[in-house]
């Protein structure tokens, strides 16, 4: 099956996560997607080094199911390359500062002038408006001025999640954005300018407490790993390990006073509501903290899935792919890719359809491999490549 975006072409200018998971998503809805990078390779081509060559794993799992191509926009042969590009395709997809894009020639008003159906999904640090706009930043920046860093540290201290949560979020905001530019070309014709931000990202997933505070100001310090609404809802040591118990809302609290036999907690004022527990949280914790520590983590887990209580245990990233859920699941792709002793395994999209197909296609691409092919679709010769390339404009 060839997906429903078939016979869509994206440019993807993008780096690191933001925009070119966004690409990554529509390759595997069927879109063919170039992914186009610099002449040595971009950043975002070596980090977390696993291969033999250098290749990171984030190549791994944020090219495959692209072309690659290698392109210096910079200069005047290579901006014309651009625009012939430009010309073939439907969206490009670039998290870059706005002024590097007017740079480049991928600002919206030039994209357009070339193709005026084009669609522009321009993901950014602080978004086109306001007093940061032309600042520049990563998946922390959002974590940190979004008050998440604040409200996951405790004593003070804040604490950034080392997964890139914000960019993951920006990314699937702006192929959202994408998709609802296809379908509104088709309906009208015309293309689009997307903007996302991973400011605005981080904000969204922040929304309760930021409406919370607005509110109430409670002005809340963090707690770590405890909630500020519902309880028991913490990590807690085992003899041999960590799980994080979740209980929110009144029935699941039932659950957890009988499994401690503490039936009496259930008419005590300090916990009638989940804010009431959130509010006398280290109490709970403490109780619980007690039955964990005299029991290993497959003890204590099965207790509690006993009495149906949302719990899990705390795993290391090895655990993890050693998991047999992982694997019934089928998350993970093994794809095969040149420098590797093994093959990388691929996270696909976390998600199924059951009349549209949706897959990894192909690993990623090495540097520039698929850059003559594209060169050549383009019209251009073959001693028209070979001096770009020993001009290094490609």
């Amino acid at each position: 099956m060839s997906g429903i975006l078939a016979g869509i072409r994206v440019l993807d200018f993008g780096r690191y996560i933001a925009g070119p998971y966004c690409a990554t998503i529509l390759a595997q809805l069927g879109a063919e997607v170039i992914r186009i990078e610099k002449i040595d390779g971009s950043e975002d081509r070596y980090m977390t080094p696993v291969s033999e060559g250098g290749d990171g794993g984030i190549l791994m799992q944020m090219a495959h199911s692209k072309k690659g191509m290698t392109l210096n926009p910079m200069k005047p042969e290579g901006r014309e390359i651009v625009r012939r590009l430009v010309k073939t395709a439907d969206v490009v997809v670039a998290n870059l500062p706005g002024d590097t894009l007017a740079a480049m020639g991928l600002d919206y008003e030039s994209l357009k002038a070339i193709k005026e159906d084009i669609i522009l999904s321009h993901q950014s640090a602080f978004g086109d408006v306001g007093p940061y706009k032309d600042r520049v930043g990563f998946d922390g920046i959002g974590q940190a001025m979004s008050g998440a860093m604040h409200m996951s540290g405790e004593a003070g201290v804040p604490r950034k999640l080392n997964s890139p949560w914000v960019d993951y979020t920006t990314a699937l905001i702006g192929c959202i954005g994408t998709l609802s530019a296809i379908m509104h070309r088709q309906q009208t014709g015309k293309g689009q300018l997307i903007t996302g931000s991973l400011f605005g990202s981080a904000v969204l997933v922040s929304a309760v407490t930021l409406i919370e505070q607005s509110i109430l100001a409670e002005n809340r310090s963090g707690m770590g790993n405890r909630a500020y609404s519902g309880g028991p809802a913490d990590t807690f040591q085992t003899k041999d390990g960590w799980v994080l118990v979740q209980s929110i809302g009144q029935p699941l609290f039932k659950r957890w006073c009988q499994l401690m036999g503490e039936p009496e907690w259930l008419d005590d004022p300090r916990f009638a509501t989940d804010q009431d527990r959130g509010d006398n949280g280290h109490i709970l914790s403490a109780r619980m903290t007690e039955w964990c520590a005299s029991r290993t983590t497959e003890e204590a887990l099965s207790q509690m899935d006993e009495v149906r209580l949302p719990c899990g245990p705390v795993m290391t990233p090895q655990q993890v792919l050693d998991d047999p859920h992982l694997k019934a699941m089928g998350l993970l792709t093994d794809i095969d890719y040149p420098g590797l002793d093994k093959p990388a395994p691929v996270t696909a999209l976390p998600l199924s359809m059951s009349e549209t197909e949706i897959s990894i296609k192909h690993r990623a691409p090495l540097l520039g491999e698929h850059t003559d092919i594209l060169m050549d679709e383009l019209g251009y010769s073959t001693a028209e490549i070979s001096n770009f390339r020993a001009a290094r404009i490609i």
